[in-house]
C-alpha cells in the first residue's frame, strides 16, 4: 500500500525527518505494507455499517440543519511511544491537580488573587464564575472529576496543551468504540502488539463517580438533556457500561432538599449526578427559568450537600481560554513545581499591548473566543480571506476581552485514508483524566483528525474524524 510521505518541516507520527518509520511504529508499517487495498476498503465499509447500527453519530452544524451523520473513523491508528506517554501522564496529573486547587481557591480563600498572580476582575467577572459556590464544601475539595485535556504535537516534537475541558468533556465513548472496532476488524494486530488496553475506563469512571460522594454505597445516575442532544449516544453508552441509570430532568425531583429518582418501585434517593448539562440549565429555579431539561430545586439540594454534581458547578472558569495562560503559574503557585507540559504562547486581547500585537499580526495568528467551543468562533489567520480578517478586526476592537490569540502551530500529521489514497492529515489528542481518591487515566485518549488537506480544525462538530490511539507498552516492538 502506497503511503504519501509528509511535507517538510512537519512532525509526522509515523515517519521521522528522514522519512524512516519510527521504531515504535514498526508493527504498523508491517501491517500496512502487507495489507491488500481491496481488503482495507472492505473493512472501511464494514466499520461504517457497524457504527451506523450502533448509532454513533454527531451533529455537524451548518450541514442540513444539523442533521445527524457518522463521525468518520480512520482505520490507521495513531501510535504513541511508551516514553512519550509516561511524560504526558505525569504532566496531565500535574495540570489537573493544579486546576482543581485553583477552583477550590477561587471559591474559598482567593489566595492566587491576593498574591497578584491573576487579577480579581478576570476571575470574578468571568461568565462561568458561580457566586453561589463560594464557601461551599465539596467532598475531597474536587471540582473537575472528569477532565479532557486537548494536546497537540508541534513540529519541534514536543506536546503542547491547547485547551482544558472541565465542564462536560465529551468524546470518551468514541475512544472506546474506536478500539472495539479495531479489535473486531483486525484481531490479529492486537494478538502480536503490546498495545496498552483502555477497556477498563468505564470501571475507572464508575470508581471516580462513587468516590465523589462520602457515602459508602452511593446511587449514581447520568443526567442527559435527552436523545436530541448531539452527544446522547455517549450519555447512554457510559450509563450502560457503568451499570447506572440514564435519566432526564423529568425523571428526577427534589423533596426536602434531597434528589430522588422516579422508579417502578417508588422514589430512590440519588447521591451523585454525572451531569451532561451546562450550569445554567441544571435548575430553572436558580439558572435559566426557561430550562426544560433541568431539575427544579437541584441547586438547593446541591448547596445543602445532599447530592454531588460531577463536574461541580462553576468549573467553567478554569477552562475559559482567557484563564488558560495562567495554568503554568497555577502549577508553580499551588504545587511549587515547574510545568511538565507546555502551554501555547497566548496573547490576551483584553490587554492593550497584546491587542495591538494581535491586530498588527492578524494574518499570522489563530484567534479564539474565550468562551468558544467546537472550533466555532475562531479565525485561522493564514487561511482566512480578507473579509474574514476584516470582520475579526472589528470584533477585536469592539470586544477585546472576549478573545485570545495564539501563533499558528503546525499540528503533527498521521497517515490517513482519504479519497486520494493514504495521505498525512493533521491531528490532536484528548486524554481523559479522572480525579477521585487518586488521579487516574487510561493510556492514550481520543485522537481527532482533520480530514481536509491542510486543515487544522479537527473538531467532529465541523466534520473532523477520529482514530484509534495506541500507546505501546514496549517502544521496541
Amino acid at each position: 500500500m502506497l503511503i504519501q510521505t509528509p511535507g517538510k518541516g512537519l512532525y509526522d507520527e509515523l515517519f521521522d525527518q528522514n522519512n524512516q518509520i519510527r521504531p515504535h511504529c514498526k508493527i504498523l508499517e508491517d501491517w500496512l505494507a502487507n495489507s491488500d487495498e481491496s481488503l482495507i476498503a472492505d473493512k472501511r465499509r464494514e466499520a461504517d455499517v457497524l457504527f451506523q447500527r450502533l448509532g454513533i453519530t454527531f451533529n455537524v452544524y451548518g450541514e442540513d440543519q444539523g442533521a445527524d451523520r457518522l463521525i468518520p473513523f480512520d482505520l490507521i491508528p495513531r501510535v504513541i511511544s511508551s516514553s512519550d506517554w509516561q511524560k504526558l501522564q505525569a504532566g496531565l496529573r500535574q495540570r489537573v491537580q493544579a486546576l482543581n486547587r485553583f477552583l477550590f481557591d477561587i471559591y474559598h480563600g482567593y489566595d492566587i488573587v491576593r498574591a497578584g498572580v491573576i487579577s480579581a476582575e478576570q476571575v470574578f467577572s468571568n461568565p462561568q464564575y458561580q457566586p453561589g459556590m463560594q464557601d461551599l464544601k465539596l467532598p475531597r475539595n474536587l471540582y473537575a472529576h472528569i477532565a479532557g485535556i486537548d494536546l497537540i504535537r508541534h513540529n519541534d516534537g514536543d506536546f503542547y496543551v491547547l485547551e482544558d475541558n472541565l465542564r462536560c468533556p465529551s468524546g470518551v465513548s468514541y475512544m472506546l468504540e474506536n478500539r472495539r472496532m479495531m479489535m473486531r476488524l483486525f484481531p490479529h494486530l492486537f494478538a502480536h502488539s503490546p498495545v496498552a488496553p483502555i477497556d477498563h475506563y468505564p470501571n475507572l469512571l464508575s470508581e471516580t463517580l462513587r468516590a465523589a460522594s462520602l457515602k459508602p454505597n452511593p446511587t449514581v445516575v447520568v443526567l442527559t438533556p435527552g436523545r436530541f442532544n448531539s452527544a446522547y449516544f455517549e450519555h447512554a453508552f457510559l450509563a450502560r457500561q457503568m451499570g447506572v441509570e440514564l435519566v432526564e430532568g423529568a425523571d428526577l425531583f427534589v423533596h426536602q432538599n434531597k434528589v430522588f429518582m422516579k422508579t417502578t418501585i417508588g422514589p430512590q434517593q440519588v447521591d451523585v449526578i454525572y451531569r451532561r448539562i451546562d450550569d445554567d440549565f441544571l435548575d430553572p429555579l436558580a439558572g435559566n427559568p426557561d430550562s426544560m431539561i433541568g431539575v427544579p430545586g437541584l441547586y438547593a439540594a446541591y448547596r445543602t450537600g445532599n447530592v454531588v454534581l460531577t463536574n461541580a458547578m462553576g468549573t467553567g472558569v478554569a477552562d475559559d481560554k482567557s484563564i488558560y495562560p495562567y495554568v503554568p503559574d497555577m502549577i508553580r503557585f499551588y504545587l511549587d513545581e515547574e510545568p511538565i507540559l507546555k502551554n501555547v504562547p497566548t496573547w490576551q486581547c483584553r490587554k492593550e499591548k497584546d491587542l495591538q500585537y494581535v491586530l498588527d499580526h492578524l494574518p499570522e495568528l489563530v484567534v479564539k473566543e474565550a468562551q468558544g467551543a467546537g472550533g466555532f468562533g475562531m479565525l485561522i489567520g493564514p487561511m482566512a480571506s480578507k473579509e474574514e480578517l476584516s470582520t475579526f478586526r472589528s470584533l477585536l476592537k469592539a470586544r477585546p476581552q472576549d478573545y485570545i490569540a495564539q501563533p499558528t502551530l503546525s499540528l503533527s500529521t498521521c497517515p490517513t485514508f482519504v479519497n486520494e489514497g493514504v495521505a498525512p492529515r493533521h491531528l490532536d489528542l484528548r486524554p481523559f483524566v479522572l480525579s477521585g481518591k487518586k488521579i487516574q487515566m487510561v493510556p492514550g485518549g481520543l485522537t481527532r483528525v482533520a480530514l481536509k488537506e491542510g486543515s487544522l480544525v479537527v473538531n467532529s462538530s465541523q466534520g473532523g474524524g477520529t482514530k484509534d490511539t495506541w500507546v505501546m507498552e514496549d517502544d521496541l516492538c
